[in-house]
């Protein structure tokens, strides 16, 4: 199989290292068909995101530009959402869905929540089950329940990463991501990934979506990683929302 549209490249809006057009022409060199700019939503701390939800009107400007000089790619302006509560918010709220193309959502480290409580259910039984099974029990069920209200409560296309360093029930969530239409991510940049996640998942009806998360321009279009796995699940490119067969 081969991936045509890679919808996860970071640039340096957020903690990328180049520029729109570089992850466009990029895209061009690799021959992909679409490129998506997925840069971190702004309650990411210590400048992971974006400034704030107005650098999407910046990046679509860009983008613009970008893809009438690269016209073989077609661009989409992205946003990497940081789930902030257990009752499933985003930093991007649903009356600013508008402002993208596609909302890909995630649960990351180093974010502003909601609120105070929301800090201790998903950052403070995330480290203290780091020191005890029970607890560790105790953040999987908070993680899963922000995963699955967000994709219940919102129109995400992508979950991002699922699982990376946040433990979660993974046959929960894709009966979520199934019920909703939303493509759970086999991320080309992480090591979390395995073949037990991917049977699980696929098991309930969900779809995939390989990503690169690149944060340079030349990882973009780099899915070695994410078809091996991908193979090596038995996934066909039926299943996976940006491959199509060889």
């Amino acid at each position: 199989m081969i991936c045509f549209a890679d919808y996860h490249t970071h640039t340096r809006y957020s903690h990328g290292k180049g520029s729109v057009r570089d992850n466009v022409r990029a895209a061009a060199g690799r021959g992909l068909e679409a490129v998506a700019i997925s840069d971190h939503g702004p309650n990411h701390l210590f400048g992971f995101g974006i400034k704030n939800l107005a650098v999407l009107s910046r990046i679509r400007a860009e983008l613009a530009a970008a893809c009438a000089e690269f016209p073989q790619v077609k661009g989409l302006v992205s946003i990497e959402a940081n789930i902030i509560s257990t009752a499933g918010d985003l930093d991007l709220p649903p009356e600013k869905a508008h402002l993208v193309d596609m909302v890909q959502a995630g649960i990351h480290a180093s974010v502003r929540l909601a609120s105070a409580g929301d800090f201790s259910r998903m950052y403070g039984w995330h480290y203290l089950g780091k020191l005890w099974e029970p607890w560790s029990r105790k953040a999987r069920i908070y993680n899963t329940d922000a995963v699955v209200n967000a994709v219940y409560k919102n129109r995400i296309h992508v979950l991002t990463h699922p699982g990376h360093r946040f433990n979660i029930d993974t046959r929960a969530v894709a009966r979520a991501c199934r019920d909703r239409g939303t493509a759970m991510e086999i991320n080309c940049s992480h090591d979390h990934t395995t073949v037990e996640y991917l049977h699980i998942a696929a098991a309930e009806g969900v779809r995939f979506v390989i990503g690169s998360d690149a944060h340079t321009p030349e990882r973009v279009g780099d899915f070695a990683k994410g078809i091996m796995l991908a193979r090596a699940a038995g996934l066909g490119p039926e299943q996976i929302i940006n491959a199509r067969a060889l």
